[in-house]
């Protein structure tokens, strides 16, 4: 039976880690793997998932999608050997805090990895699918993009973060209806917390650091109350990845996969608002209330335990 060709990006942990390690396992043998990271070094948590040893099902490949030069020579890889079935676009950066605080260097470090690196990943593999007539991207994406099936929606202190998935959002809903003739669909996974180390990654500052000095009172302590609010949903609320990793499997293997699969519904109801309410107050009141607590609007001059 020919194998289904995969090419993920951002593998060196978390999701992108534990979709590869699942489908190089996969017990029929049907997918070949290209696990991609910026540093090939870290395959290594790859191998050890799998035994310690690389199957016939994986390669592991060097990839920064924020280098042309590094894109160019997967791709000459990848298709020299066999036609790319499947693309899945995880490769991601985070960045937390008051925007104020937000250095031009970090803002355009998020962008070029959340944005710009997956057009230039899509860019570089879809002219194979479209003249193939085949082929599915599928594009990790988060509830910092959308909160449900309406529209994007912002969490607070991560306003540069949100506008890299409402943006990613926009990307693949546009190319899904332009990609339907040729046969490829297009696929975001919408993501909660999960645990993975990429909140411990997360470019995030102090609120008692030398960062935040300079900033007005009631934003430091929202932005305290902030931390403290993710802190204890995290523990909460975030998913394992292997439940995550269910809904990109379904994703791969279904016949007709939908442009939107969310990975929890932990999150239905402030979706809802945005139907209830197309001007987007009951939604911002709802969010400020959630973290905050009710009527907490004008009196952030103490943070909260």
């Amino acid at each position: 039976m020919e194998k289904t060709t995969v090419l993920i990006t951002g593998c060196s942990s978390g999701i992108g880690l534990g979709l590869a390690a699942r489908l190089a396992a996969d017990a029929a043998h049907r997918f070949k793997v290209y696990a991609t990271m910026r540093d090939p070094a870290k395959g290594e948590r790859l191998l050890e998932r799998l035994g310690g040893c690389c199957p016939a099902t994986l390669d592991v490949l060097q990839l920064d999608v924020t280098d042309p030069r590094s894109l160019a020579a997967a791709v000459q890889r990848v298709q020299g050997q066999q036609p790319l079935d499947v693309l899945v676009c995880n490769a991601g950066v985070g960045l937390m805090g008051p925007l104020e605080t937000c250095s031009d260097h970090a803002m355009k470090t998020v962008l070029d990895v959340n944005l710009f690196g997956t057009i230039r990943t899509i860019q570089a593999f879809l002219p194979a699918m479209k003249r193939r007539g085949a082929g599915r991207i599928i594009v990790s994406s988060s509830i910092g993009g959308l909160q449900g099936c309406v529209s994007a929606s912002g969490l607070p202190f991560k306003a540069v973060y949100c506008a890299s998935k409402f943006a990613v959002e926009g990307l693949c809903e546009s190319l899904a209806i332009v990609l339907q003739p040729f046969n490829i669909h297009v696929t975001l996974v919408e993501c909660g917390p999960v645990n993975t180390s990429f909140l411990a990654n997360l470019q995030c500052p102090d609120p008692e650091g030398s960062e935040l000095q300079g900033l007005d009172t009631k934003t430091r302590n929202l932005y305290r109350r902030y931390l403290q609010h993710c802190q204890s949903f995290f523990c909460e609320a975030a998913q394992e990845v292997e439940e995550v990793l269910q809904v990109f499997l379904e994703a791969i293997g279904s016949p007709c996969p939908p442009l939107r699969c969310l990975t929890t519904q932990r999150f239905a109801s402030l979706s809802r608002l945005r139907l209830d309410s197309p001007d987007g107050s009951a939604y911002v009141q709802a969010m400020h209330d959630f973290v905050f607590g009710h009527g907490e609007a004008g009196d952030a001059s103490e943070p909260q335990p």
